[in-house]
């Protein structure tokens, strides 16, 4: 019973020698981090929301066209309301062809193509948005499955948030991150006990990610003895019933 039990330093997020601690300061600023560069760079099979709006009449405005995304419902499929990005990293428009946007950030190509409308149009505003910024996360959460995201820089502690938190028998400490880069999967373990894990590069999610998080050895223990203890008791009473009974 003793070895199932599951302590503080094994369960709360970034510590820093202060688990169990008493007179912590408060309202004082005890250390700061600086956060690891990140910026999500488009890539092939993103779905992009790109909307044009200018002064040019409609009959004249190539870009425009009349489609879901004009109104962009969060809660529609971004197959249907964005343009997705080819395999070789381009996006189709009406009349100047194929535009690259792979590899810039979702604000370089917004510059991009506001430059490209700027040739164009009249006074023309362009927004693009990232519409499936996704990431999967499996094993001791409480909510197992793939989330989909409307910001693209987003914290694993965020992301664990949006899948519920971690169940109580989650080991925090090798949490396995799964990476796509480069035609090629990484595979790195993460360890979200310590707090200076703020200023890892992998404090941020990046596109695909999948984060696996492991049980605790005391999880068997947990989850199977009270259910196992019932069985073994229910049975040996049943036999001591039996007997009893033989033996009238």
């Amino acid at each position: 019973m003793a070895s199932s039990c599951v302590t503080n330093k094994r369960y709360v997020y970034l510590q820093k020698d202060d688990v169990h601690k008493k007179a912590l300061p408060l309202d004082t600023v005890l250390r700061e981090y600086a956060y690891q560069d990140y910026e999500y760079r488009i890539q092939s099979e993103d779905i992009l929301s790109i909307r044009f709006e200018s002064l040019t009449p409609k009959e004249y405005d190539f870009f425009s066209k009349e489609s879901p995304s004009q109104g962009l419902n969060q809660q529609a499929n971004p197959l249907l309301i964005g343009e997705l990005v080819d395999d070789i990293g381009m996006v189709p428009f009406p009349v100047i062809g194929k535009v690259k946007v792979a590899g810039l950030t979702v604000f370089e190509a917004q510059d991009t193509l506001q430059a490209l409308a700027n040739q164009y149009l009249e006074s023309p505003i362009v927004k693009v948005r990232l519409l499936n910024f996704r990431i999967t996360l499996l094993g001791e959460v409480s909510k197992e499955g793939t989330i989909t995201m409307a910001n693209n820089r987003v914290s694993i502690m965020e992301a664990i948030g949006l899948a519920g938190g971690l169940t109580d028998l989650a080991d925090k400490r090798n949490i396995k991150l799964i990476r796509m880069r480069d035609g090629k999967s990484e595979v790195q373990y993460l360890n979200l006990l310590d707090e200076s894990f703020i200023e890892s590069p992998n404090f941020f999610v990046h596109q695909n990610d999948v984060l696996i998080v492991p049980a605790l050895r005391q999880r068997p223990y947990r989850k199977y003895f009270g259910q196992n203890v019932q069985l073994l008791v229910t049975t040996l009473s049943l036999i001591v019933l039996t007997l009893n009974l033989a033996t009238r």
